[in-house]
């Protein structure tokens, strides 16, 4: 195989005008997609081709000479440094909103425009196929795949960026926090974890770890696709069946996915999805690694919890100002020591919607509610093994409640520098004699579930009503950063 199949496309061109420039980075994935679905399909009915096939991802190229002058609130947006940046770029489709307002905002504040063309990055022939269409492994074939046509390679698949670790290429620096191939690795997760389309994910995710959050966010959501005045158009279930009306039957699926995830969405993506991760930190570090790449506004988490103090009661609220994580599922990639603070505009529209929720407010809301440090843990059993160890670190934390999720939700939140908040429900106190038996479970999920969702959707709706910049604080970026967010 001496030669290589590849579409013509046009030479790199410069753009001034953000939506010009999402116009061809479109045009260039199509035609790639295109191509390269055409060539795997007839390879599969009529045999391996004489020629490689390969197709590129298109990339946004931006050099400048100069520092930009920029508002210094702003935490996106701009290079820091003169240079050359780059970015291969995938599903524009599914980015078009996210890639205008980042384009847009690069071209306005350096005065610059960016340069849009074909990266030397090859397109896997698994990412181009979509979900229609599906990829057999080499065995299956009457060739070997990766000898016609390119596979997901490792070396453009990871997380280098966003962990500080990448090395610059012949002068050329990275403009967003991942690659069109992360991009695409994660998307393909995604669906096969939550069993709906990336497409229905909304700016606003709430991270649950129990299914009886379900009922009540399918409950408020058929109320709220019924209201003309809500703003909520639609709600995606598990399965991506979606419903437009109230009193629409859910068909109820005969295996839900490892991750059941659920979408109340609006259609400028402003919307709520729910994604129920279970118990224990692998996944939840699964789930945040791969809704990532969507780049939401903000992630909560809103699970139950184990009260750590005697004075709490079975049904109070943890709000997380900082966290003890003894996850371990993320020390290669953050430093246990690395400090995971607590945003303020969160941590305000958290407090504000407990407050809305149970009409308590000031001093008297520290009746059922407190804030400090939350420990996350690995071992659902902590309690079976020798106290005084654990115990012990868990007083000299001050850590105030313990689970399994929140430090890993909220330590990815950092890590791909997106807005992250924790308010959980004390269900037992294992410290205290009070258990999670069957009995005492019941009568608990039936008073606060309903309450404690709803107080994780005002605080979605309080961070709607919010400036994306205010939002995206600078605490989570560091000296060198991506200009995309």
């Amino acid at each position: 195989m001496n030669s290589i199949d590849t579409p013509q496309a046009p030479a790199h061109e410069t753009f001034d005008d953000a939506e010009k420039a999402v116009e061809r980075l479109t045009m260039l994935y199509n035609q790639a997609t295109a191509f390269l679905r055409e060539k795997f399909l007839f390879a599969m009915e009529n045999g391996a081709p004489s020629n490689r096939i390969r197709a590129f991802y298109p990339e946004i190229r931006f050099q400048t000479a100069s520092y930009a002058h920029v508002d210094t609130r702003l935490s996106y947006g701009h290079v820091s440094t003169p240079g050359t940046y780059a970015t291969t770029i995938t599903r524009p489709d599914l980015f078009k909103h996210y890639l205008t307002q980042q384009i847009g905002l690069l071209i306005e504040n350096h005065g610059q425009p960016v340069e849009i063309g074909l990266s030397d990055t090859p397109m896997p022939v698994h990412f181009a196929m979509g979900s229609s269409i599906s990829v057999p492994q080499d065995s299956a074939n009457t060739f070997t795949l990766r000898d016609v046509f390119d596979v997901p390679d490792l070396s453009n698949t990871n997380d280098d960026i966003v962990n500080g670790t990448h090395v610059s290429k012949n002068g050329v620096d990275p403009l967003a926090p991942f690659t069109a191939q992360r991009i695409d690795y994660s998307l393909a997760r995604l669906e096969h974890y939550t069993a709906t389309e990336p497409a229905h994910f909304q700016n606003h995710v709430l991270f649950t770890n129990y299914q009886f959050y379900v009922s009540e966010f399918e409950a408020y959501a058929r109320s709220q696709i019924d209201d003309p005045n809500s703003g909520y158009t639609e709600f995606v279930s598990t399965g991506n069946q979606c419903i437009s009306c109230g009193d629409e039957p859910i068909t109820q699926p005969s295996k839900l996915p490892q991750m059941p995830t659920y979408h109340l969405k609006r259609a400028d993506g402003s919307g709520i999805t729910l994604v129920n991760i279970g118990v224990g930190p692998s996944n939840a570090k699964t789930a945040t690694d791969h809704i990532a790449v969507l780049r939401p506004h903000a992630w909560l988490m809103v699970g139950h919890c184990a009260g750590l103090r005697n004075s709490q009661a079975l049904g109070d609220f943890v709000l997380a100002h900082a966290y003890l994580r003894e996850d371990h599922v993320l020390d290669d990639d953050l430093p246990v020591w690395t400090p995971i603070p607590a945003l303020a505009e969160i941590q305000i529209a958290l407090e504000e919607a407990v407050a809305s929720v149970t009409k308590l407010k000031g001093f008297e809301l520290k009746r059922i509610m407190r804030t400090g440090t939350v420990a996350t843990i690995d071992n659902r059993n902590w309690e079976l093994r020798e106290h005084t160890g654990p115990v012990k670190r868990l007083s000299q934390s001050r850590a105030i409640a313990l689970d399994m999720e929140s430090a890993t939700i909220a330590a990815n939140g950092y890590r791909f520098r997106v807005p992250y908040g924790t308010l959980l429900c004390v269900s037992d106190k294992p410290l205290h004699g009070e258990l999670k038996l069957p009995g005492m479970a019941s009568d608990f999920y039936k008073t606060q579930v309903a309450r404690h969702l709803m107080i994780g959707i005002r605080a979605m709706e309080n961070l709607r009503e919010m400036p994306l910049e205010r939002i995206h604080s600078r605490k989570l970026r560091s000296f060198d950063e991506t200009a995309f967010l």
